[in-house]
């Protein structure tokens, strides 16, 4: 007879091949599509409530943001608010929700984070411990409630995005990526039709914004991501953990 784990196991294989299955048929049900054409048939097959948007509200943010709000302003914003992020930053959620009347955006915060960073310093002790107990299993726990999330990942951000796919399997849920194959120039061209606001702090020199200990500007010819966890070893926050391992790839800079 089989044990009551080994079956668990065997229904998690099972449920995860089906969800490759699903993945795949979704990969070429989507080829071709525009971002918005991806986000309208996410969510028009998973059913309305069952699909979420995961966004930082970080320098490039807003264009996916207005993508899914043309779609659907309701679809959920789900916005991780880790205790550590610019004031800017949350200034700027406010502003861009504001402006395109998004009408479910859902602040997360580490419920458990004053119990288990008292001393708000496990950042420099242990990063990926910080970016776990503010970040991932927030995440989870707020996903738990859909079927697929949303996310503004590129191919032109380089290293293991490169290769970005449009759905992934994330767990047991599907993870979409409609921006995949946008340009640069696609990006900014959405932000100028649509009269978007900048980041505040894209004028200073961030180009990737997260948490204030673990941000820095990058320099003119740096990747994009250069100025997260700089000289840490580190560069994702762990919510992609396809990614966790990539290096930074060539087309991955910023300037001239």
């Amino acid at each position: 007879m089989s044990s009551p784990q080994s079956i668990s196991t065997t229904a998690a294989t099972l449920e995860r091949s089906s969800l490759e299955v699903m993945a795949a048929a979704f990969e070429r049900r989507l080829a071709g599509l525009s971002p918005s054409q991806i986000v309208a048939t996410a969510r028009r097959t998973l059913g309305k409530g069952r699909l979420a948007l995961v966004s930082s509200f970080g320098t490039e943010s807003a264009a996916l943001l207005k993508i899914v709000a043309d779609v659907d302003r309701s679809i959920p914003v789900l916005f991780l608010d880790t205790g550590w992020l610019f004031e800017e930053t949350l200034a700027y959620r406010d502003e861009v929700t504001r402006q395109l009347g998004l009408t479910d955006v859902r602040t997360i915060s580490p419920s458990s984070a004053l119990r288990r960073d008292a001393q708000r310093d496990l950042w420099h002790s242990n990063p990926d411990a910080c970016c776990r107990l503010r970040k991932i299993e927030p995440l989870q726990w707020a996903l738990a409630a859909f079927d697929g999330w949303i996310n503004g990942r590129k191919r032109y951000h380089g290293g293991a995005r490169a290769a970005l796919p449009l759905v992934e399997v994330d767990g047991p849920r599907l993870k979409f990526n409609p921006l995949a194959g946008a340009t640069r120039d696609q990006i900014v061209a959405v932000f100028r039709d649509a009269d978007l606001p900048r980041h505040p702090l894209e004028a200073r020199g961030f180009a990737s914004i997260g948490c204030m200990p673990c941000t820095s500007r990058a320099e003119p010819g740096e990747a994009l991501r250069t100025g997260r966890w700089r000289g840490r070893g580190k560069i994702e926050c762990g919510i992609h953990p396809e990614l966790n391992a990539a290096t930074v790839g060539p087309d991955d800079r910023i300037g001239p």
